[in-house]
């Protein structure tokens, strides 16, 4: 039994020393963007330690970068981001030569299929949900991007937050970092401007506060997407839950005095724009000073 036990180990010690050998060599050849070579490296990884976690996310990786596509473009109107341009014989514009990312969809659903059965087998691996929820960003596809969200928070209250991360190492800052990672992404949605993306950051909040009652950001979250369609009253009244739970958070009394200036009540508005001069930092005091005067005149 003992001999049996100790080839065992020694087996799963090469299986370990072979995945890395594996990543190592994936990772020079993504350096040099010879995709060639990364496919040839991955073939092997799999004959050999088919269920090696940083298989599966390099795998992921590798599809999703043969995926990107850079397409050039010829505008009448200047594009987002850099562009050059084209002038006709009264050296008037007559165009704009720019480039736009494109993403091959037969790729990327290889790396999407590869990254969810890495998730199936390793449930507590945040990188591959965060990546998986980076690259739903990157592509703009809205509702699977919020979905992968919603699935995460639920997973983190059954886990309580017993994350790994790269090579199964264990993911130390728990809840914090965790939703401060979800918060990036709920930025990510603000700020697209697209209103019709509200209701994801909703949506977002409401699970979030399910699970983390407390959690501020997640109810300044909930009434920013109130407060931007006009509904005053329900944008106050995560806030106002806010308040309770930090009576010092300058940002929330900033934003509960925007919403009941906003709403009309110029009363109220002076009431928390005074307790955000109180407890802001100097940028907040100064605008709250400047609110207060406009309020008062």
């Amino acid at each position: 039994m003992k001999n049996t036990l100790v080839i065992l180990i020694v087996f799963l010690i090469s299986q370990i020393g072979f995945g890395q050998d594996f990543q190592l060599e994936f990772q020079k050849y993504c350096q040099t963007n010879d995709t060639i070579n990364q496919l040839k490296t991955l073939k092997e990884w799999q004959s050999k330690t088919p269920k090696d976690p940083e298989l599966f996310t390099s795998y992921f990786n590798y599809h999703f970068m043969k995926s990107r596509q850079e397409i050039v473009t010829l505008t009448k109107d200047q594009p987002n981001g850099d562009s050059f341009v084209l002038k006709d014989s009264l050296n008037q514009n007559a165009g704009y030569l720019g480039s736009q990312i494109q993403f091959n969809q037969t790729e990327l659903k290889k790396g999407l299929d590869k990254i969810d059965e890495g998730i199936k087998l390793y449930p507590n691996r945040l990188d591959m949900r965060f990546g998986k929820i980076f690259v739903l960003g990157q592509i703009e596809d809205w509702s699977y991007f919020t979905s992968e969200i919603l699935k995460t928070i639920e997973f983190s209250a059954k886990n309580n937050n017993n994350w790994t991360w790269t090579n199964n190492e264990k993911y130390d800052s728990g809840e914090k970092e965790f939703l401060l990672g979800i918060q990036s992404y709920q930025l990510q949605l603000y700020n697209t401007g697209n209103d019709d993306l509200l209701k994801n950051m909703r949506e977002i909040a409401n699970k979030v506060l399910e699970h983390y009652p407390n959690h501020i950001e997640s109810l300044s979250n909930l009434s920013i997407t109130y407060l931007l369609t006009e509904e005053y009253d329900k944008g106050i009244e995560p806030l106002l839950k806010a308040e309770k739970i930090n009576p010092k958070d300058y940002i929330v009394l900033g934003n509960i005095a925007l919403g009941y200036k906003l709403k009309g009540d110029k009363e109220k508005a002076i009431e928390y724009y005074e307790k955000t001069v109180e407890y802001g930092d100097e940028s907040a005091k100064e605008y709250a000073k400047q609110q207060l005067k406009e309020l008062k005149e």
